[in-house]
């Protein structure tokens, strides 16, 4: 008999959170991730001034893992935790951010395949998907990589039984529903949110996958 594949030893993340800010994300890991373990999830529940002049009081440099995620939203203390996260030279993902030394996509699901993010890295951050036809409708959908959030798999269901012109119609909308962004923070330039760009990246992601099995099928 062949020996049994070694068991993945599971990466250790850490997450920060302002008054559970995190916790969809959270949910969404430990619902559609494998080999991952949540070493310490801390939570600042309490008010906060708008200046912090002393973050070490709240932040802690008492944590090791493989991956920091921040879902933390006061700047003085983001500033903090990438500060320690580049001292001991751990990956820190702050996703929708914009702060130097951290790794911050647009959104959970515009995280590319970027080296060192390990199991994280893997399976969460730019959607990915495999289709299947049968009858000139969508039968199955497989997620390869999605969002933490767990959008990239809710929207399935949604999308089962209909043809490809009708799932390509609704599938950016649909993701639309489902995503947590807040559909408020426009950007001034481009004049898109968060939510749009988790559909139409979402909806790219459908694409693909649809054209590589209408190929397959030429």
């Amino acid at each position: 008999m062949g020996k049994s594949p070694a068991k993945r030893v599971p990466d250790q993340i850490i997450v920060f959170q302002q008054a559970g800010s995190g916790q969809s994300k959270i949910a969404g890991i430990q619902t559609f991730g494998t080999a991952i373990n949540f070493a310490q999830i801390y939570d600042i529940d309490r008010a906060l001034p708008e200046f912090i002049d002393d973050p070490e009081n709240y932040i802690s440099a008492d944590f090791s893992g493989d991956l920091v995620l921040s879902f933390l939203k006061h700047p003085d203390l983001i500033d903090h935790l990438v500060s320690i996260c580049r001292q001991k030279k751990i990956p820190i993902i702050a996703a929708g951010k914009k702060i130097e030394g951290a790794i911050t996509p647009v959104t959970c699901c515009g995280l590319g395949r970027l080296k060192g993010l390990g199991a994280y890295g893997e399976q969460f951050g730019v959607p990915e998907y495999s289709v299947i036809l049968a009858d000139g409708v969508i039968s199955e959908i497989h997620v390869q990589r999605g969002a933490s959030c767990g959008a990239t798999w809710d929207v399935i269901h949604r999308i089962i039984g209909l043809t490809p012109e009708d799932a390509l119609e609704c599938f950016a909308r649909e993701v639309q529903y489902l995503c947590i962004a807040d559909p408020s923070d426009f950007d001034p330039i481009s004049g898109k949110s968060a939510v749009h760009y988790a559909g139409n990246i979402h909806l790219k992601a459908f694409e693909k996958a649809l054209q590589a099995v209408l190929r397959g099928k030429g």
